[in-house]
């Protein structure tokens, strides 16, 4: 059996068994490759004579592109064949750094072809960024926009410059090193690889968001993405015909997740709206109009999207997951009334697919991230005693390793053993294990905080905040306190409409109290913008920081100052 039949049995095993967790379980096993090439092997494949829709992006005044398989699988062929021509070969690094456009998918399946290690990239970063990435990376070609093309001017490295949208007057050190990517049009469509693709080559360097630290270069093969996401495929629910539209931007994990394998393994259309600012009933229009079947988006867009009516949309996805972190309940019950579908999370990093997820089959447990996916064995760990049981660290055992885990943190080795380490990979994350298996996210390893001798947990405080109509974002971190050790603490952005008064925050220090047990109660409160990663994340770090110097030595907050507010400001709410 050929490696494209013997992928195509299990994703098709998967399919079958979308609504049978059970049997999805019972009846899987991850494909063994020791040559594979995702775009060749694969997308290929399955775009002979294929004039389906494969790529659907439309733009915020109604333009769009559209392109079919067959369509994609040519033109990567082509673009594959001038990139050999200038230069780039099997193992060679090159950042891609473009936005949702159609060259975006090209460079990703012609890199495929060729064997060459991509670096995704996103176009936020400036000058200083490309230079550390370009230069821990290795790059030797990035490919960029013409509109960031000039960042790359101040990164004074040895690499080639293939700009997208015309390279007049780009520069770099050796003008014969800038290449206009239109020049690829001359290229032949014909692609014949210059040998086989192992599957244990590197075909993707991630960096990650960094949250807490320097980013990690976090590597992944020929398999761990390309295969290992059959599990990200399962737990959306897609399948041959489906429309899946993806809010995430280019250059992180989750958009190679969602925009460019899980789709196309399941040989579902990637569908994209490009905009430059969030209008919840435009999206809502492009979905009808595009006929999305699933849709997958960070919470922050959710959070936005309840905000509005989201009756406008007639026919509303059948499919619908949210990702990046875990949902408050309030969002999914307001989808669930508005459109019928149950917003279902999951659970991966950068250095994974999915690992734990609620699947169409299954009942979806409120807070709960669900259950393991198929091919993945998870383990909490306590973190003190080492010892599984039913609250820990998320961790996978190695001894039955996923495929779709990482390589391990690019020259790294250090970093790479204590992940890895007693034969289990750490996450780094906490969660809890009920009776029925379900999976409860707690927080980072590094986020939960104990108070009064209490481990507390950010999400589940930052859940309840949220359910209050003030609270359009939170962050919850300890503060340190005299006499708990430290005392949660809410950074609250507020929803339109609201004020940052002292009344608005005694309703919500009240409203804490009213869905909190005693130890958890939010104590102190302060409204402000909540700092992030470019990726979105919150920088919880910065805030846990900024309380040890705002409260030094534990002492009290200080009064006056109209930025923090604390229960013992309001005499009625203390205790």
């Amino acid at each position: 059996m050929s490696v494209t039949d013997q992928f195509r049995a299990a994703r098709d095993r998967l399919v079958a068994n979308k609504e049978n967790y059970a049997a999805a379980v019972a009846d899987f096993e991850w494909p063994q490759f020791d040559e594979f090439n995702f775009a060749l092997d694969w997308f290929d494949a399955v775009a002979v004579d294929n004039e389906s829709p494969a790529l659907w992006i439309v733009e915020q005044d109604g333009s769009e592109e559209k392109r079919s398989f067959a369509e994609l699988s040519a033109r990567s062929s082509q673009v594959a064949n001038w990139f050999r021509s200038i230069g780039i070969g099997r193992g060679d690094r090159v950042i891609v750094m473009l936005g949702n456009q159609v060259e975006l998918w090209e460079t990703m399946l012609a890199c495929t072809k060729l064997g060459a290690v991509m670096i995704p990239t996103t176009t936020m970063l400036n000058t200083n960024d490309l230079d550390d990435r370009v230069h821990r990376g290795g790059a030797k070609f990035v490919v960029v926009g013409v509109a960031d093309s000039p960042k790359l001017d101040g990164v004074n490295r040895d690499f080639a410059r293939i700009v997208v949208g015309g390279a007049d007057g780009a520069s770099g050190t050796d003008g014969a090193r800038v290449h206009d990517y239109a020049d690829a049009d001359g290229a032949p469509v014909e692609f014949a690889p210059d040998g086989p693709t192992k599957a244990s080559d590197t075909l993707l360097l991630y960096f990650t968001s960094g949250t807490t630290a320097q980013a990690k270069l976090v590597e992944h093969t020929h398999v761990s993405y390309p295969v290992g996401h059959l599990s990200t495929m399962y737990w959306i629910g897609l399948e041959p015909g489906d429309v899946h539209l993806n809010v995430a931007s280019p250059g992180w994990a989750k958009h190679a997740w969602s925009n460019f394998f899980a789709p196309w393994i399941a040989e579902s259309c990637v569908s994209l709206y490009n905009y430059t600012r969030f209008d919840a009933g435009a999206l809502m229009a492009q979905m009808d109009r595009a006929g999305v079947t699933s849709f997958c988006a960070p919470p922050t867009v959710w959070r936005m999207l309840i905000q509005a009516d989201l009756s406008q949309l007639p026919t509303p996805p059948t499919k619908a997951v949210g990702a990046g972190e875990p949902l408050n309940p309030e969002v999914i019950d307001r989808v669930k009334a508005a459109w019928g579908v149950t917003i279902r999370d999951g659970f991966g990093q950068t250095e994974t697919t999915v690992q734990i997820a609620n699947s169409l089959g299954n009942p979806v447990k409120p807070g709960s991230m669900g259950l393991p996916m198929p091919g993945y064995t998870v383990a909490l760990i306590d973190p003190a005693t080492g010892e599984i049981g039913d609250h820990g660290e998320i961790c996978l055992d190695l001894s039955k390793r996923p495929l779709g885990l990482m390589t391990g943190y690019h020259d790294a080795p250090e970093l790479t053993a204590t992940a890895m380490r007693d034969g289990f990979y750490h996450t780094g994350d906490v969660a809890e294990r009920d009776e029925n298996g379900y999976i409860t996210y707690v927080g980072r390893a590094d986020d939960v905080f104990k108070s009064s001798d209490y481990r507390l947990s950010p999400f589940e405080l930052e859940s309840a905040l949220i359910e209050h109509d003030a609270v359009a974002e939170a962050a919850v971190v300890p503060s340190p306190d005299p006499l708990r050790l430290s005392v949660p603490k809410a950074y609250v952005v507020l929803a339109s409409g609201y004020e940052p008064t002292a009344e608005t925050a005694k309703d919500i220090l009240a409203f804490a109290r009213e869905h909190l047990a005693p130890y958890k109660r939010i104590r102190r409160l302060e409204f402000a913008e909540l700092p992030k990663t470019i990726s979105g994340k919150i920088r919880r770090v910065e805030l846990r920081t900024r309380e040890n110097d705002l409260h030094p030595g534990a002492g009290e907050s200080p009064v006056g100052e109209g930025r923090e507010f604390a229960d013992s400001d309001f005499p009625d709410l203390k205790g």
